[in-house]
Protein backbone atom coordinates (compact mmCIF):
# COMPACT_ATOMS: atom_id res chain seq x y z
CA UNK A 1 0.00 0.00 0.00
CA UNK A 2 1.30 3.45 -0.92
CA UNK A 3 1.53 5.70 2.12
CA UNK A 4 -0.57 8.89 1.75
CA UNK A 5 1.38 12.12 2.17
CA UNK A 6 -0.74 13.06 5.19
CA UNK A 7 -0.20 9.75 7.04
CA UNK A 8 2.09 10.24 10.05
CA UNK A 9 5.31 8.20 9.94
CA UNK A 10 5.26 5.09 12.09
CA UNK A 11 1.48 4.56 11.79
CA UNK A 12 0.62 1.03 10.60
CA UNK A 13 -1.57 1.29 7.49
CA UNK A 14 -2.45 -2.42 7.62
CA UNK A 15 -3.95 -2.44 11.14
CA UNK A 16 -7.41 -0.91 11.76
CA UNK A 17 -7.60 1.88 14.31
CA UNK A 18 -10.64 2.63 16.48
CA UNK A 19 -10.00 6.36 16.08
CA UNK A 20 -9.82 6.13 12.29
CA UNK A 21 -12.92 3.90 12.15
CA UNK A 22 -14.77 6.59 14.09
CA UNK A 23 -13.40 9.20 11.68
CA UNK A 24 -14.77 7.20 8.75
CA UNK A 25 -18.21 6.94 10.35
CA UNK A 26 -18.20 10.73 10.70
CA UNK A 27 -17.35 11.16 7.04
CA UNK A 28 -13.74 12.17 7.67
CA UNK A 29 -10.75 11.56 5.43
CA UNK A 30 -8.18 10.40 8.00
CA UNK A 31 -8.74 6.68 7.53
CA UNK A 32 -7.37 3.85 5.41
CA UNK A 33 -8.95 0.98 3.49
CA UNK A 34 -8.48 -1.39 6.43
CA UNK A 35 -10.42 1.02 8.67
CA UNK A 36 -13.24 1.41 6.15
CA UNK A 37 -13.55 -2.36 5.76
CA UNK A 38 -13.81 -2.85 9.51
CA UNK A 39 -16.30 0.00 9.84
CA UNK A 40 -18.54 -1.45 7.15
CA UNK A 41 -18.52 -4.82 8.91
CA UNK A 42 -19.69 -3.12 12.11
CA UNK A 43 -22.29 -1.03 10.30
CA UNK A 44 -23.66 -4.09 8.52
CA UNK A 45 -24.93 -5.42 11.85
CA UNK A 46 -25.36 -2.09 13.68
CA UNK A 47 -26.13 0.75 11.20
CA UNK A 48 -27.39 2.94 14.03
CA UNK A 49 -23.81 3.27 15.30
CA UNK A 50 -23.07 5.77 12.52
CA UNK A 51 -26.04 7.88 13.60
CA UNK A 52 -24.83 7.72 17.20
CA UNK A 53 -21.35 8.87 16.14
CA UNK A 54 -22.83 11.86 14.31
CA UNK A 55 -25.08 12.66 17.26
CA UNK A 56 -22.15 12.70 19.66
CA UNK A 57 -20.02 14.83 17.35
CA UNK A 58 -22.94 17.24 16.87
CA UNK A 59 -23.31 17.52 20.63
CA UNK A 60 -19.58 18.19 20.97
CA UNK A 61 -19.67 20.97 18.38
CA UNK A 62 -22.76 22.64 19.84
CA UNK A 63 -21.42 22.37 23.39
CA UNK A 64 -18.10 23.98 22.42
CA UNK A 65 -19.83 26.80 20.55
CA UNK A 66 -22.15 27.35 23.53
CA UNK A 67 -19.25 27.38 25.98
CA UNK A 68 -17.19 29.73 23.83
CA UNK A 69 -20.26 31.96 23.66
CA UNK A 70 -20.37 32.13 27.46
CA UNK A 71 -16.77 33.38 27.50
CA UNK A 72 -14.81 30.14 27.93
CA UNK A 73 -11.45 30.38 26.18
CA UNK A 74 -9.80 27.15 27.38
CA UNK A 75 -10.82 23.63 26.38
CA UNK A 76 -9.42 20.32 27.65
CA UNK A 77 -10.68 17.50 25.41
CA UNK A 78 -10.12 14.09 27.04
CA UNK A 79 -10.25 10.98 24.88
CA UNK A 80 -10.24 13.28 21.87
CA UNK A 81 -9.57 10.73 19.13
CA UNK A 82 -8.69 12.26 15.77
CA UNK A 83 -9.82 15.93 15.57
CA UNK A 84 -11.16 15.92 12.03
CA UNK A 85 -14.86 16.39 11.21
CA UNK A 86 -16.53 18.84 13.64
CA UNK A 87 -13.45 19.10 15.86
CA UNK A 88 -13.11 21.17 19.00
CA UNK A 89 -10.54 23.69 17.84
CA UNK A 90 -12.48 24.66 14.72
CA UNK A 91 -15.74 25.01 16.67
CA UNK A 92 -14.04 27.04 19.40
CA UNK A 93 -12.11 29.26 16.99
CA UNK A 94 -15.28 29.93 14.99
CA UNK A 95 -16.59 31.78 18.06
CA UNK A 96 -13.34 32.77 19.78
CA UNK A 97 -10.21 32.79 17.58
CA UNK A 98 -7.99 33.17 20.66
CA UNK A 99 -9.30 30.02 22.40
CA UNK A 100 -6.74 27.45 23.58
CA UNK A 101 -7.43 23.75 23.06
CA UNK A 102 -5.61 20.73 24.50
CA UNK A 103 -6.36 17.32 23.00
CA UNK A 104 -5.59 14.29 25.19
CA UNK A 105 -5.80 10.67 24.07
CA UNK A 106 -4.13 7.43 25.15
CA UNK A 107 -4.13 5.94 21.64
CA UNK A 108 -0.76 6.58 19.94
CA UNK A 109 -2.40 6.36 16.50
CA UNK A 110 -4.92 9.08 17.39
CA UNK A 111 -2.15 11.23 18.86
CA UNK A 112 0.04 10.85 15.76
CA UNK A 113 -2.78 11.88 13.44
CA UNK A 114 -3.75 14.75 15.75
CA UNK A 115 -0.21 16.14 15.78
CA UNK A 116 -0.16 16.07 11.98
CA UNK A 117 -3.53 17.83 11.71
CA UNK A 118 -2.79 20.72 14.10
CA UNK A 119 0.88 21.20 13.23
CA UNK A 120 1.78 24.87 13.25
CA UNK A 121 -1.26 26.03 15.24
CA UNK A 122 0.12 27.41 18.50
CA UNK A 123 -3.38 27.58 19.95
CA UNK A 124 -3.70 23.78 19.95
CA UNK A 125 -1.72 21.23 22.00
CA UNK A 126 -1.78 17.43 21.70
CA UNK A 127 -0.84 15.17 24.61
CA UNK A 128 -0.77 11.40 24.94
CA UNK A 129 -2.16 10.45 28.35
CA UNK A 130 -4.82 8.26 29.95
CA UNK A 131 -8.06 9.80 31.26
CA UNK A 132 -7.94 7.23 34.07
CA UNK A 133 -4.98 9.16 35.50
CA UNK A 134 -6.35 12.71 35.77
CA UNK A 135 -3.68 13.84 38.24
CA UNK A 136 -0.94 13.18 35.69
CA UNK A 137 -2.86 15.02 32.99
CA UNK A 138 -3.46 18.04 35.20
CA UNK A 139 0.24 18.21 36.13
CA UNK A 140 1.61 17.63 32.62
CA UNK A 141 3.74 20.66 31.69
CA UNK A 142 2.32 20.65 28.16
CA UNK A 143 -1.17 20.96 29.64
CA UNK A 144 -0.28 23.55 32.28
CA UNK A 145 1.76 25.44 29.71
CA UNK A 146 -1.28 25.77 27.46
CA UNK A 147 -4.08 26.18 30.01
CA UNK A 148 -4.32 28.48 33.03
CA UNK A 149 -6.24 26.58 35.70
CA UNK A 150 -6.71 29.75 37.75
CA UNK A 151 -9.20 30.74 35.02
CA UNK A 152 -12.35 28.91 33.85
CA UNK A 153 -11.78 25.80 31.72
CA UNK A 154 -14.18 23.56 29.79
CA UNK A 155 -13.40 19.86 30.26
CA UNK A 156 -14.85 17.73 27.46
CA UNK A 157 -15.46 14.00 28.08
CA UNK A 158 -17.52 13.05 25.07
CA UNK A 159 -18.20 9.40 24.18
CA UNK A 160 -15.38 8.30 26.49
CA UNK A 161 -16.66 7.17 29.89
CA UNK A 162 -18.38 4.06 28.53
CA UNK A 163 -14.84 2.80 27.84
CA UNK A 164 -13.96 3.28 31.53
CA UNK A 165 -15.18 0.31 33.64
CA UNK A 166 -16.66 0.80 37.08
CA UNK A 167 -13.51 -0.77 38.53
CA UNK A 168 -11.60 2.35 37.38
CA UNK A 169 -14.09 4.62 39.20
CA UNK A 170 -15.27 6.93 36.39
CA UNK A 171 -17.25 9.06 38.85
CA UNK A 172 -14.05 9.55 40.88
CA UNK A 173 -12.17 10.58 37.73
CA UNK A 174 -14.77 13.24 36.95
CA UNK A 175 -14.75 14.40 40.58
CA UNK A 176 -10.99 14.93 40.50
CA UNK A 177 -11.32 16.97 37.33
CA UNK A 178 -14.21 18.96 38.84
CA UNK A 179 -12.19 19.71 41.97
CA UNK A 180 -9.22 20.90 39.88
CA UNK A 181 -11.14 23.58 37.95
CA UNK A 182 -12.26 26.95 39.28
CA UNK A 183 -15.87 28.10 39.69
CA UNK A 184 -17.31 29.19 36.37
CA UNK A 185 -15.72 26.21 34.61
CA UNK A 186 -17.74 23.54 32.83
CA UNK A 187 -17.66 19.78 32.22
CA UNK A 188 -19.39 18.29 29.16
CA UNK A 189 -20.10 14.54 29.15
CA UNK A 190 -21.81 12.03 26.91
CA UNK A 191 -22.08 8.30 27.58
CA UNK A 192 -23.73 5.27 25.97
CA UNK A 193 -26.67 4.07 28.04
CA UNK A 194 -28.41 0.79 28.72
CA UNK A 195 -31.22 -0.02 26.31
CA UNK A 196 -34.63 1.13 27.61
CA UNK A 197 -36.41 -1.81 25.99
CA UNK A 198 -35.93 -5.55 25.54
CA UNK A 199 -33.71 -6.30 22.58
CA UNK A 200 -34.52 -8.84 19.92
CA UNK A 201 -32.18 -11.86 19.84
CA UNK A 202 -30.44 -10.37 16.78
CA UNK A 203 -30.03 -6.95 18.44
CA UNK A 204 -28.79 -8.56 21.65
CA UNK A 205 -26.18 -10.53 19.71
CA UNK A 206 -24.89 -7.32 18.09
CA UNK A 207 -24.84 -5.49 21.43
CA UNK A 208 -22.99 -8.36 23.12
CA UNK A 209 -20.44 -8.56 20.31
CA UNK A 210 -19.79 -4.81 20.39
CA UNK A 211 -19.54 -4.50 24.17
CA UNK A 212 -17.20 -7.49 24.43
CA UNK A 213 -14.95 -6.26 21.62
CA UNK A 214 -14.73 -2.72 22.96
CA UNK A 215 -15.14 -3.33 26.71
CA UNK A 216 -18.10 -0.95 26.78
CA UNK A 217 -19.70 -0.20 30.16
CA UNK A 218 -23.36 0.66 29.54
CA UNK A 219 -24.96 2.78 32.27
CA UNK A 220 -28.45 3.97 33.16
CA UNK A 221 -29.49 7.60 32.99
CA UNK A 222 -29.39 7.73 36.79
CA UNK A 223 -25.81 6.41 36.85
CA UNK A 224 -24.72 8.90 34.19
CA UNK A 225 -26.35 11.72 36.16
CA UNK A 226 -24.01 11.03 39.10
CA UNK A 227 -21.08 12.20 36.93
CA UNK A 228 -22.53 15.70 37.28
CA UNK A 229 -22.53 15.68 41.10
CA UNK A 230 -21.33 19.07 42.34
CA UNK A 231 -22.16 20.73 39.03
CA UNK A 232 -25.17 22.72 37.86
CA UNK A 233 -26.63 21.21 34.68
CA UNK A 234 -27.34 23.84 32.06
CA UNK A 235 -30.50 23.61 29.94
CA UNK A 236 -31.78 21.32 28.57
CA UNK A 237 -30.22 19.06 31.20
CA UNK A 238 -29.24 15.43 30.64
CA UNK A 239 -30.74 14.40 27.30
CA UNK A 240 -30.07 12.45 24.13
CA UNK A 241 -26.98 13.99 22.45
CA UNK A 242 -29.03 14.66 19.31
CA UNK A 243 -31.48 16.76 21.34
CA UNK A 244 -28.98 18.92 23.24
CA UNK A 245 -29.67 22.48 21.97
CA UNK A 246 -30.50 21.14 18.52
CA UNK A 247 -33.50 21.25 16.21
CA UNK A 248 -35.02 17.91 15.29
CA UNK A 249 -34.41 14.41 16.59
CA UNK A 250 -32.35 11.44 15.49
CA UNK A 251 -34.07 8.12 16.04
CA UNK A 252 -33.18 4.43 15.95
CA UNK A 253 -29.68 4.75 17.30
CA UNK A 254 -27.63 3.60 20.27
CA UNK A 255 -29.21 5.02 23.46
CA UNK A 256 -27.02 7.62 25.16
CA UNK A 257 -27.21 10.76 27.28
CA UNK A 258 -25.30 14.03 27.22
CA UNK A 259 -25.11 17.16 29.31
CA UNK A 260 -23.03 20.16 30.30
CA UNK A 261 -22.49 21.07 33.94
CA UNK A 262 -21.21 24.35 35.40
CA UNK A 263 -19.10 24.44 38.55
CA UNK A 264 -20.74 26.97 40.89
Amino acid sequence: MDRPAWAPPGVDLERPSTARIYDYMLGGLHNFAVDRQMAEQVLAVGPQIRLAAHANRGFLRRAVEFLAGTGIRQFLDLGSGIPTVGNVHEAAHHVAPDAKVVYVDVDPVAVAHSLAIVEGDERVTVVRADIRDPETILKDPRVTGALDFTQPVAVLIVAVLHFVPDSDDPAGIVAKLRDAIVPGSYIAISQVATFPYELSPEEQAVADRYTRANAVALRTREQIATFFDGLELVEPGLVDPAKWRADGDITEMVPSFAGVGRKP
